[in-house]
């Protein structure tokens, strides 16, 4: 797939650096501008397990002040008590690399098998995750959720949706249930 020179250079000035095996577009704001782009799974002739990568400043902006708060670790301690959480986990990474499968390309998946990396991408979930019942990163994980929704997104939503006074006092621990309750719209 070949992107267009303009979408390229909106990209970069989005990321602040030239993108590395830009792919396409994934997802777009009502305006039309990059939100979620599609990166290709062997960059500079090397795995590259980061299939979707969030370009949109404002909703990298509200993840890095949800990170620096410390919502990864208290929605990390969500996780780790609660056993239908880390099934949903699981199935969020087996569906993503389900869909990496399908973009990787005939050359790319020859050259990885000639570097003996095949595998690597087939164990590794979202943003490169090897264990599947560790969040690691949320922009990984809401970029991944703007395309197909998943399990930390849906929480990471539902955080931005209570009250702000009220974001410490519930512990970071907003009520989202299985695959089948999550929301699937941004805010």
């Amino acid at each position: 797939m070949s992107i267009d020179s303009s979408t390229q250079d909106r990209v970069t000035q989005l990321l602040g650096r030239e993108p590395r095996g830009l792919r396409a577009v994934a997802v777009s704001s009502p305006s039309g501008e990059p939100m979620v782009i599609r990166v290709a799974s062997l960059v500079d002739d090397k795995p590259f397990p980061t299939l979707f990568w969030l370009v949109d400043a404002d909703l990298s902006y509200r993840i890095d002040q949800a990170e620096a708060g410390g919502l990864i670790k208290r929605l990390q301690q969500r996780v780790n008590s609660d056993v239908g959480l880390r099934r949903a986990m699981a199935q969020d990474h087996a569906a993503h690399i389900a869909l990496r499968a399908e973009h990787i390309t005939p050359a790319e998946l020859q050259r990885l098998q000639q570097l003996g990396m095949a595998q690597v991408l087939a164990r590794r979930g979202i943003g490169g995750i090897a264990d599947f019942t560790r969040i690691r990163c949320l922009h990984t994980w809401y970029a991944a959720h703007l395309v197909v929704p998943n399990t930390i997104g849906a929480l990471l939503e539902e955080w931005w949706r209570l009250p702000v006074a009220d974001r410490d006092a519930a512990g970071g621990h907003p009520v989202c249930g299985t695959r089948a309750d999550r929301t699937t719209a941004p805010e």
